[in-house]
């Protein structure tokens, strides 16, 4: 049997270049070497406040975008989180042995709870659980994760080890999946930091779904390094970036794209970028628009259906170490 990965995105904002040069791209690739679930964690969206109408929307345009990339519902599971009930139920018994102090550590509640401050909900303090559950649910083998998430996985795995030593095997211990380039693209606005979906400034990151002259008008404006040469250099991370970007959507080598650039300024090789830029969202878009709500609920409902079937015997074995006898009840 292969081994299985799972991995998931939220349906909030909307998905930038980074989130698919930094994971989807991967998924894609990885749906031929694994068993592969993709969800949409709606769930974990309500960390923050949200907009049901707006949620629910963006929740199918997710899925979509999942199926426009090239994730195929004929060798992937895709479906959305709050359609697995096991979601939530194992969260809870992973609560049960997970420390306050752990969840303290956690480098982006720290980050996000400092800007919320007392509105902080319980949920996004307990997110990291969640997500745990999301994982462990499935035996899971390997989770594609960017750098952000990987202290999220390194406590998964901790409480995977711990239920298993103190009620029994139950869970596999899953591995990360860190692609050795492209795992962080940098804001355009503000290298030093991740493109981010919550970013402020518009022009930070170029979105999935942006039309041809927004993508122009935000490399324009990217911000570059002092200098003229045009060359991959960790000391120069906002030319590094932009040529990252480009060598990804090219699938060139760096010295292949080091020499077509040589003796070219800065400006040409913000509109080159544009330019591939545009040729891959172009045909993307396009597909994104053409799936129909009839094929999408048969796509979603069919991987509910999937993901449920698989996540039960996960939970049933969970409830059933910790002394639970919920699972003869009927219709569950």
């Amino acid at each position: 049997m292969p081994k299985r990965i799972f991995s998931g995105a939220q349906p909030t904002n909307q998905l930038h270049l980074g989130n698919y040069l930094g994971a989807l791209r991967n998924w894609v690739e990885l749906q031929h070497e694994y068993e592969s679930l993709f969800c949409v964690v709606n769930l974990h969206a309500h960390t923050i406040q949200q907009d049901p109408k707006v949620l629910a929307e963006k929740t199918r345009e997710l899925a979509r975008i999942y199926l426009a990339v090239g994730i195929d519902p004929q060798v992937s599971t895709i479906f959305v989180q709050s359609d697995v009930p096991a979601h939530a139920e194992l969260a809870w018994l992973l609560n049960c042995v997970t420390r306050m102090s752990e969840l303290d550590r956690m480098t982006q509640f720290k980050e996000k709870g400092r800007k919320q401050r007392e509105n902080t909900s319980v949920g996004l303090f307990d997110y990291p659980v969640l997500m745990a559950a999301d994982i462990l649910l499935y035996q899971t083998d390997l989770v594609p994760v960017g750098e952000d998430q990987k202290q999220h996985l390194e406590l998964t795995r901790d409480l995977a080890i711990r239920f298993n030593r103190d009620f029994g095997e139950t869970f596999r211990v899953p591995d990360p999946f860190i692609p050795k380039v492209g795992a962080r693209i940098m804001s355009l606005h503000d290298p030093t930091k991740k493109m981010s979906k919550s970013d402020e400034n518009p022009n930070s990151s170029i979105l999935l779904l942006d039309d041809a002259d927004a993508v122009r008008r935000k490399f324009k404006r990217a911000v570059t390094d002092s200098g003229t040469e045009i060359r991959f250099d960790p000391a120069r991370p906002a030319i590094t970036n932009l040529l990252t970007i480009y060598q990804l959507l090219t699938k060139q080598t760096p010295e292949e794209i080091e020499a077509h650039f040589a003796d070219k300024g800065y400006g040409h090789l913000k509109a080159e970028l544009a330019d591939v830029t545009i040729d891959f969202l172009t045909p993307f878009q396009a597909r994104v628009h053409g799936i129909s709500d009839e094929e999408l609920d048969a796509i979603l409902n069919s991987g509910s259906e999937r993901a449920r079937a698989l996540a039960r015997p996960t939970l049933d074995a969970a409830q059933a170490h910790m002394g639970l006898h919920g699972s003869h009840i009927a219709g569950r």
